[in-house]
């Protein structure tokens, strides 16, 4: 067990263009694009082993901008402060030891009570389908409020890591998309949605956690993988910053409280202690004014993982309820022995309460706790897994806090719905003379909606994926019971098998249906979630791309006998439906996602026209896994499980792309039941500052109070009740050398030079409070465009804007814009897209700054990323 020391050594490596590692690395037996090719540098970037560079000291907080009555408030507050105190903020309590997933220390004598951390996510997926930003405002804010009324402070969410580089990753469904620009708008919107609230945002996961299998080690070996570490993904610069760094930057640009570092190493260095990535990227480069906060377990070492820029581990012990923790007493101790010098702690305290102050939470935020995350029983132990010798109360007041949201979700179901193919099957009347309903994904699971733990099984209709990222549903309308009540309603004739398995019954049905030329409808499904669940052998992440509930061949068995088959795919993401694409007796195909507990209406909504299609696809969909040109690791190449992110920035619809494939639907890809058409592009050059370079170096490092060097001052004080595994920040001993087995009193022989040193730290180029340097995100272009409504009904469209930067090594193009406009029959309207520098920037290993590099610059917009009728040249 390693107390306090480093998780590995850190050479100290130049920053030179590869030091990461990966990207547009070689496919096999594919054709790229004439005179392009993988980026060597890339490449040789992206190998295993690749070593990540120490980055110190880690940045104290300047409390610019927006943040700056908040840090007034925090700096005052924690200068109030004892050792302890700090320290308490900064640790969990433990596991299942309080009533939240997460619960750091109190100051209770200031009246400062322990922060309530809680899982939250749910499916970004289908907000990004949405291509909405109100929308996904509206959830945020609702989510916000629902966390609010339960009493929790920091809501352990929205999602943009995994951003979604193999389609197969197990928690993809969590974020939103795996472009970055998509994701970073609605990630950074759905942040201020929630903070409105006065509860903290909490970005995750940072970063690069692109799989589940071999994300922890003691997971990996119960599976029967003998791993020594975390897998590292090893990522070249340019990669890492315009690709997954940049939804984290449109999040801290929002003002996200806080960032929850992942499982994962990074180019050989856990991603809790990576210096580069939490004190450079993060701290310095994005100019990141809250909190870091571990992932649960994710935290490797202590003082290694306080001079990196950890701030909050979670769930504070080392390893579940073993009631030791690397913070708590141990950071105690390594104040006192200088390990840690005092201005590292009061920045990480004054990060934590001012992120508390930023966003309201002391007059927003005033419930306290009402339910216990361990159990649904009203009254139970006060320290859930200690049990009830430690006290009984009433934990759980089975609070509704609600509201109406019901309608808010069912709209977002029916608005993420994606209509891939249409051949005038749809929208349906409601009269059909018979309508036949068939999978197991159209019913409800016989152990009713949360009959499962942790959603960790498939049976009946999929709503939500599996892990910390579902949640307890209080209903659950199925489609077999949603579309039995629509078609009830006009007294029409109605007859539904869930039963995948009843083939003789599914053929009889079907028949039935097409001689009177009714419709079949046929639901089926993809699922996944986080690697702690084991379902068949997909060890969160999917082992294939193909549909569950043996639905292919019950599709089989209604296709040939209907003519007239509409075909819903409730999944996590992409699954193969070249084929059925192809089928001539499919006439409807929708992508549905993971709609939640308004399942039913929401897919209602849009199979009888009372909603009209407007979702686009938030990723490709392709003809075969393989096209991806990535995937996941499934057998360790190494003790350290080596993830070589040799593609660099081409994932997605930039693979295919760059690899010229074409995709079964592309990226972008929806229709409607109405028509639009584009027209009258115009490009105006706005006045804009040139670029400048942030210079210079911060003051020294503040700090706030004194700290008493006499360990006896800091023992348990006699008149507190010590709950057992319950992570104090007092000591039991005043040998420092042997308190809780902290080994090498006075040890700094691991610490990397100017870890310690608070004297100053140099600006980045690239950096500035709150989203990095303010000219990134200054407006160069102005691109209007013109839309119509053609057609015979309502509806709304979805304008993409595409750029081509024009580099030897770059996409083909990537999104920079979107805007969803309502029209009316007949109507048109003028959208507009604002280009900023960032949106033309590539990063420059280099100068370690964003560049826009010469070269002709295209804009493009349309329909999709395949479907783009109007182009442009910026100048």
């Amino acid at each position: 067990m390693r107390l306090f020391a480093p998780l590995c050594c850190l050479a100290a490596v130049s920053p030179v263009l590869g030091q990461f590692g990966n990207n547009g690395a070689p496919f096999p037996n594919v054709t790229y694009r004439t005179g392009v090719s993988p980026n060597p540098a890339v490449v040789l970037g992206a190998q295993s082993n690749q070593i990540s560079p120490p980055r110190y000291p880690s940045p104290w907080g300047s409390g610019e901008g927006e943040w700056a009555d908040a840090y007034v408030k925090a700096r005052e507050f924690v200068g109030q402060l004892t050792l302890e105190e700090k320290v308490n903020l900064t640790t969990g309590t433990g596991w299942q030891l309080e009533s939240c997933v997460g619960q750091t220390g109190s100051v209770p004598r200031l009246g400062f009570r322990a922060l309530c951390l809680q899982d939250s996510p749910v499916a970004g997926l289908n907000v990004a389908a949405t291509w909405d930003r109100d929308l996904a405002y509206a959830r945020g804010e609702a989510m916000g409020l629902e966390n609010r009324d339960k009493g929790i402070n920091v809501l352990l969410g929205p999602v943009a890591g995994p951003l979604g580089r193999s389609p197969e990753g197990g928690r993809n469904w969590e974020g939103f998309s795996p472009d970055p620009y998509l994701t970073g708008q609605l990630f950074a919107t759905s942040i201020q949605g929630i903070q409105s609230t006065g509860v903290q945002a909490c970005a995750k996961h940072f970063i690069a956690q692109e799989q589940e299998h071999f994300r922890q080690t003691p997971e990996a070996r119960a599976y029967g993988f003998n791993i020594t570490e975390p897998g590292s993904s090893n990522i070249d610069d340019q990669t890492l910053h315009e690709l997954y760094v940049w939804p984290f930057a449109d999040a801290v640009k929002a003002g996200v409280a806080s960032v929850m570092c992942s499982y994962n190493l990074v180019n050989q260095s856990a991603a809790c202690q990576n210096s580069y990535l939490l004190n450079q990227v993060l701290k310095n480069e994005l100019g990141f004014q809250g909190y870091v906060m571990s992932d649960w377990q994710a935290t490797l070492g202590g003082v290694s993982s306080v001079l990196a820029g950890l701030d909050m581990t979670m769930a504070g012990d080392i390893v579940f309820d073993d009631g030791i923790s690397y913070f708590g007493p141990n950071l105690t101790i390594a104040v006192l022995n200088g390990t840690v010098p005092q201005w590292r702690l009061d920045d990480m305290a004054v990060r934590i309460v001012a992120a508390w102050y930023f966003v309201e939470s002391d007059t927003k935020v005033t419930e306290e706790p009402n339910f216990q995350s361990w159990t649904f029983d009203t009254f139970g132990s006060t320290h859930f897994h200690v049990g009830p010798q430690w006290g009984t109360e009433l934990v759980n007041q089975h609070v509704d806090v609600r509201r109406e949201h019901g309608a808010l979700i069912r709209k977002i179901g029916a608005e993420s719905t994606v209509l891939l193919k249409n051949n005038g099957a749809l929208p349906l009347t409601g009269k059909e003379r018979l309508t036949g309903v068939f999978g197991e994904d159209a019913g409800s699971n016989p152990l009713g909606p949360n009959g499962c733990r942790n959603h960790n099984c498939d049976t009946g209709t999929l709503i939500v994926g599996w892990g910390s990222g579902q949640a307890q549903a209080p209903y659950q309308v199925s489609p077999d019971t949603a579309l039995q009540n629509e078609v009830v309603s006009h007294y029409g004739s109605y007859e539904s098998i869930t039963n995948n398995s009843a083939i003789t019954q599914i053929a009889a049905l079907a028949r039935r249906t097409n001689d009177v030329a009714g419709v079949c409808i046929v639901f089926a499904n993809a699922d996944s979630g986080e690697g702690f669940v084991n379902i068949e052998n997909n060890f969160g992440d999917r082992k294939n791309l193909t549909l569950w509930q043996g639905a292919d061949a019950m599709i089989g068995n209604v296709t040939k006998n209907c003519n007239n088959t509409v075909l819903v795919i409730h999944s996590v993401g992409a699954v193969e439906l070249e084929a059925y694409k192809q089928h001539p007796n499919i006439t409807a195909i929708l992508w549905a996602g993971l709609p939640g507990e308004q399942s039913g209406n929401a897919i209602a909504d849009v199979l009888y026209g009372r909603v009209n299609p407007s979702a686009k696809l938030p990723f490709t969909i392709g003809k075969a896994r393989s096209d991806y040109g990535t995937d996941v690791l499934y057998t360790p190449n190494q003790p350290v499980p080596q993830f070589n992110f040799q593609e660099g920035v081409f994932v997605d619809y930039r693979a295919f792309d760059h690899r010229n494939l074409t995709p079964t639907y592309e990226f972008g890809f929806g229709l409607s039941y109405t028509n639009f058409t584009y027209s009258d592009l115009t490009i105006t050059k706005l006045d804009a500052a040139a670029y400048t370079p942030t210079t210079g170096s911060a003051e020294p490092a503040p700090t706030y109070g004194s700290v008493d060097k006499d360990p006896s001052a800091h023992l348990f004080p006699a008149n507190i009740t010590r709950i057992p595994l319950f992570i104090y920040p007092y000591l039991n001993s005043t040998n420092l050398s042997t308190a809780y087995g902290a080994a090498g009193y006075g040890d700094n022989t691991f610490i990397s030079e100017g870890a310690l040193d608070g004297s100053s730290f140099a600006h980045t180029p690239s950096s500035g409070p709150s989203g990095g340097n303010a000219g990134l995100w200054d407006p160069l272009y102005k691109v209007c465009v013109s839309i119509a409504n053609t057609g015979a009904v309502a509806g709304a469209e979805v304008a993409q804007l595409y750029v081509s930067h024009g580099g030897q090594y770059d996409p083909v193009r990537v999104l920079r814009g979107f805007e969803k406009v309502f029209l009316g029959v007949g109507e048109k309207k003028q959208i507009e897209f604002v280009v900023r520098r960032r949106d033309l920037a590539n990063w420059d290993t280099g100068a370690q700054d964003w560049v826009v590099r010469d070269g002709v610059k295209v804009v493009a917009v349309g329909a999709s990323s395949r479907d783009l009728s109007l182009t442009g040249t910026l100048e």
